[in-house]
């Protein structure tokens, strides 16, 4: 054992990573197993023969802490380190709800752990713990205790300050964190009741003491325009200003690309590629084109090399680890990357010489992927379109449009005759197609709502998604046969529960997914929801589907996609605003350069860690964004209070109904004290509510008139009644 640097299969990968290489954490956990105990750092350190060089040894003990910290390792009460696993220990991420309790949610899957409120003291949502199984709670859930603490995930927190005789206290915004932060007199910083303010916490919370800290900005009053964005900003604890180095290195990069940086790349300036977006983007991830090619097609993807730029271990590729992803906002975007790079050299902007991460793929004539190669490019957009030019060129026959980008006309035209093979061969794939309704805010000159639009979706919207699905696929089946690790976007089936939820539903309505009730096939859904598309309800059930399936995530492990009905699937196409893609690059490029797999940098336990941690980026997004606009619907509902308008009951609860305001998009709750003189019970198989002496139903799905009685801008709820 003392020989490690024989026997750890990763040492090659540790000396190019380290000048002065220690074992790997695989080898560390190997070496623990055989021992079948924890052991001390003194222990290891002689059973790894690490006794000679001092520097070694520190290198080693901040390895041990780090493994501590990620929860692979815990020290016991003899200070010996042993591996979670074997100490019947959960270690997770920590989910808080708005009614006191919590949830553990396990690194490495399965059953989440309940935590009561007792337990939730000592933590806040967000934070990563690791925590022991006490036994089976009343409703059959395993119950956790915290053990540890490995991670502290709020360290700033956004809310309303309310001031009190001595101590104030702020009422956190984000509701899954339950505790009030005390704030002491001589740290209010000039605060006045009620404004939003954020806080740094100071002390973090114990089993008996609740949090504290002081004011370190004072955001203003709640009603200020563009506050929903700040407030979602300080919630989410979403990175929005530059770290000086990380501007240094992005400015550093000149405007153009450099004569070296483009040697020895396949050269497609000449390839009238052309990239397709919407109205108001700004950073141009990809470019496409295609050919006919015998019976079939050839199709060029081509993405921005971001991997070109930003480097490991620089500040650039710290900071786009760190924020994962870029997040949209109605009104505003915070950028994963400077927009020295995300609107400029990354970006694949007409006329202009730009590196890129090139799959070419040849393409059936029944739509199938035949074949496909993965280049380091050069290339030169030929032009910047838009959805709206494209449909009206393939579909409309917009006259002036098709004059004007007459050079890339036929390369349009036959993507389109490539769409719609390729939208054949998704259907009989069986694969799932959510048409969602999605809507567009639209602001007046003070940042105020002005309207709430439905987003109308064509079919250059859906030729540019089924191209990018292919290249998608591309890159899994390349790194799976080349077998570096990276990261799938993987989503999984349907729990059993949730599926007996939808039947049970689906049947009151006189529907049926079919393919048996345990097991539906992603073809059953997508025939299903063929099915209904007509109905005036369709949009509902839609929703009703959509939630019984599981969220996707990012993982190592290649567990398919069920909703696109693919065996292997990654993401590789957005790398300018999603890190997973970045890293996907990487491993593309490092097969490219003929690597062995054993030397890239990254493990498949820290692609582990990568995928939870990119998983997480993305929900945070999603939340961020979700509770802005609430936040902007709500404010938008303030001035029609006691107006009545139609709407659709969306979800039926014990406490009530909720109501979608119809033609607003807008969507508030009608309390079940609301429902006239009666006794309303719910019935969770029909989603229904009956009135015990009227007999009065109100289900999912049915037409109702509400009046708007309430708004709460904190709470981001609108009150309603039946009018």
């Amino acid at each position: 054992m003392s020989n490690w640097r024989k026997k750890d299969p990763y040492f090659a990968r540790e000396a190019q990573k380290y000048g002065q290489p220690i074992p790997s954490r695989e080898y560390i956990i190997q070496c623990l197993e055989r021992q079948g105990r924890p052991m001390t750092r003194k222990e290891l350190i002689k059973k790894l023969g690490l006794e000679g060089d001092e520097e070694t040894r520190e290198a080693f003990r901040r390895r041990l802490r780090a493994m501590e910290r990620d929860g692979q390792l815990m020290r016991n009460r003899r200070r010996a380190y042993g591996l979670v696993h074997k100490m019947d220990l959960v270690r997770g991420r920590v989910i808080g709800h708005r009614d006191g309790y919590g949830f553990l949610v396990p690194d490495e899957g399965g059953e989440d752990l309940y935590l009561s409120a007792r337990q939730m003291r000592t933590v806040l949502h967000g934070d990563r713990a690791v925590a022991q199984v006490i036994g089976i709670d009343r409703r059959g859930r395993r119950e956790g205790a915290v053990v540890e603490v490995l991670e502290r995930n709020n360290h700033q927190v956004v809310g309303r300050f309310i001031a009190e005789d001595k101590f104030g206290f702020l009422m956190p915004s984000n509701q899954r964190i339950n505790q009030d932060i005390l704030i002491p007199p001589e740290h209010q910083k000039g605060a006045q009741d009620t404004q939003i303010v954020v806080a740094e916490i100071t002390e973090q919370p114990t089993a008996k003491r609740q949090p504290m800290g002081k004011i370190v900005e004072v955001l203003g009053d709640h009603m200020a325009p563009g506050m929903e964005v700040d407030v979602a900003i300080q919630t989410y604890g979403l990175l929005h200003a530059w770290p000086e180095e990380v501007l240094a290195e992005a400015q550093a990069f000149k405007a153009t690309v450099p004569k070296k940086a483009k040697a020895e790349r396949l050269d497609l300036r000449d390839l009238p590629l052309v990239t397709i977006d919407g109205e108001d983007a700004q950073d141009f991830d990809d470019a496409v084109y295609a050919e006919r090619d015998g019976q079939g097609w050839r199709l060029w993807v081509a993405i921005a090399d971001v991997s070109s730029y930003v480097r490991p271990s620089s500040a650039l590729e710290a900071e786009a680890e760190e924020r994962g992803n870029s997040v949209y906002f109605p009104n505003r975007v915070i950028p994963m990357l400077p927009e020295v790079l995300s609107n400029g050299l990354c970006s694949l902007n007409p006329e202009v010489d730009r590196l890129c991460l090139v799959c070419e793929m040849a393409i059936g004539p029944r739509g199938g992927l035949k074949g496909f190669r993965f280049h380091s490019g050069v290339m030169r957009s030929a032009a910047r379109l838009t959805y709206n030019q494209v449909a009206a060129m393939l579909l409309d026959g917009d006259e002036r449009l098709r004059k004007r980008y007459n050079a890339v006309l036929p390369g349009l035209e036959t993507m389109y005759a490539l769409y719609q093979a390729l939208r054949k061969a998704r259907t009989r794939r069986g694969a799932i197609d959510f048409e969602m309704g999605e809507t567009q805010i639209v602001f007046d000159k003070t940042q105020k709502i002005k309207d709430i639009r439905p987003l109308v979706r064509n079919d250059a919207h859906r030729l540019i998604e089924e191209f990018m699905i292919l290249a998608n696929v591309a890159a899994a089946r390349f790194l799976t046969k080349h077998k570096v690790p990276t990261l799938f976007r993987v989503h999984e089936p349907p729990e059993e529960d949730r599926l007996a939820d939808l039947h049970s539903f689906l049947a009151e309505l006189g529907l049926a997914v079919g393919g048996g009730d345990s097991s539906p096939a992603p073809k059953d859904f997508a025939r299903f929801l063929l099915s209904i598309e007509d109905r005036p309800d369709a949009h509902l059930i839609q929703t009703v589907v959509l939630r019984s399936f599981k969220q996707a995530i990012y993982s190592p492990e290649n567990n398919g996609h069920f909703g696109l009905a693919l065996d292997a699937y990654t993401h590789f196409t957005s790398p300018i605003r999603r890190y997973p893609d970045l890293l996907v690059h990487r491993a593309i490029r490092h097969v490219l350069e003929q690597k062995s797999p054993k030397m890239f940098l990254y493990t498949k336990d820290e692609m582990t860690n990568l995928g939870e941690h990119c998983s997480m980026s993305e929900r945070r997004a999603d939340d961020a964004t979700r509770d802005a606009v609430d936040w902007l619907k709500c404010e938008y509902m303030m001035d029609k209070v006691g107006e009545s308008f139609d709407g659709l009951i969306t979800g039926v609860t014990a406490f009530g109904l909720f109501v979608e305001l119809s033609n607003i998009y807008v969507e508030g709750l009608v309390h079940v004290t609301a429902l006239g003189n009666d006794y309303f019970h719910f019935d969770p198989v029909g989603r229904r509510l009956l009135g015990e002496r009227t007999r009065k139903v109100y289900r999912l799905a049915d037409k109702v008139q509400v009046t708007v009685v309430r708004v709460d801008l904190d709470e981001k709820k609108i009150d309603l009644e039946l009018a």
